[in-house]
């Protein structure tokens, strides 16, 4: 498995893991708030890939996408709170999802800087 993403970015790898996390939690949002919420969250965090994958084969304007991404994942990081605080997610569940967003936005960070 480690060589199928050895020639992945490691901000790619580290995203798709908590995507795949992600997807299913929101599966369990309450129906009524689920087609608000998990489809917004849903949205932002792939958009996130797109900007990735976008920033990897970018020539010069990385830095533009780069920033996108760091934007959305501060939305992400907004409703996921609202998430939070309205029930929708466990405090568990929020905790890990702002660590794993966390460490990707300090990659990000990183990235960011190298293209400065």
């Amino acid at each position: 498995m480690a060589n199928r993403h050895q020639n992945e970015l490691p901000v790619f790898v580290k995203w798709m893991a908590f995507l795949e996390w992600l997807l299913p939690v929101t599966e369990r949002f309450p129906k009524r708030v689920r087609f608000v919420f998990a489809d917004r969250i849903n949205n932002l965090a792939l958009d996130i890939v797109e900007d990735l994958v976008e920033a990897k084969y970018t020539g010069a304007g990385k830095g533009s996408v780069l920033k996108r991404a760091n934007l959305r994942l501060e939305k992400l990081r907004i409703l996921l709170r609202l998430s939070n605080t309205m029930r929708y997610l466990d405090y568990k569940r929020y905790e890990y999802a702002m660590r794993s967003i966390n460490e990707v936005g300090k990659m990000l960070g990183g990235w960011l800087k190298q293209q400065k």
